[in-house]
């Protein structure tokens, strides 16, 4: 069955790309069960990033006496210092980003993560500083060793995060679709030890089209055994259990 667009009618009509993306992760893990190894697990992440503001002020309680330079609990007392004025005040928001993912860890070795599945959503590919934390944690990840697998189906933005992860890596035109990145893509990539400073990079990305079907990735659980990631086995599932025709 082919790729629907999740982000405009009629798809959007009947179920939200949030609802999706929440259930989606569950089917992998679901269908990640029957073909990894004996002491690997799989679990989903949900994080939806925060939509409110709020006012710190509100947390100070009226008239409190504000606390001396000793802590106003008795002892010694220390000649009163203060810091200059900070280099740097501007107004900011805390980071809390969409997380849509699922981690697998080999639970033979205290649960280390070894793999971890990003599901893109549309705050991801929203701001610079956006993009920005999403490569650069898919980066972290994959220098701590954890092969990463990245799925974008946002159809409203067109930022490909595997082509900002590629040159971030410094390697910006490694990939064929560098030249003209698409909107929408799947790979996965791995970085593989050679040595006490060298490694490989390896990746096997593809472009994916509305109206045809997912492609099968490598999921890698160590430096030479995978399991096959088949997206569109789990896209069709979660299609199924949502009511998505």
């Amino acid at each position: 069955m082919p790729l629907r667009d999740h982000f405009h009618s009629p798809v959007n009509d009947l179920l939200t790309w949030e609802e999706f993306h929440g259930g989606w992760p569950m089917v992998i893990v679901q269908q990640l069960r029957a073909v990894l190894p004996p002491g690997y697990v799989a679990g989903p992440k949900v994080h939806a990033g925060a939509r409110v503001e709020v006012d710190v002020s509100a947390y100070e309680k009226d008239g409190a006496p504000p606390a001396g330079p000793s802590g106003e609990g008795g002892g010694a007392a220390t000649a009163a210092w203060a810091p200059a004025r900070p280099s740097v005040a501007v107004e900011t928001e805390l980071p809390d980003d969409d997380e849509y993912e699922v981690r697998v860890y080999d639970a033979e070795r205290g649960r280390t993560l070894v793999a971890a599945i990003e599901l893109v959503s549309p705050a991801n590919k929203d701001r610079p500083d956006k993009r920005n934390a999403f490569v650069g944690k898919c980066a972290a990840l994959l220098r701590s060793g954890v092969a990463v697998s990245i799925v974008d189906l946002v159809t409203t933005r067109r930022f490909n995060l595997y082509a900002e992860l590629m040159a971030f890596v410094g390697h910006p035109a490694a990939d064929p679709m560098s030249g003209d990145p698409p909107p929408l893509y799947a790979a996965s990539c791995r970085w593989v030890p050679r040595g006490e400073t060298d490694a490989l990079l390896e990746t096997w990305s593809h472009t994916l089209t509305v109206g045809r079907p997912l492609p099968t990735l490598p999921l890698w659980l160590t430096p030479t055994r995978y399991v096959p990631l088949d997206l569109e086995r789990s896209y069709e599932q979660a299609c199924r259990d949502l009511w998505i025709p």
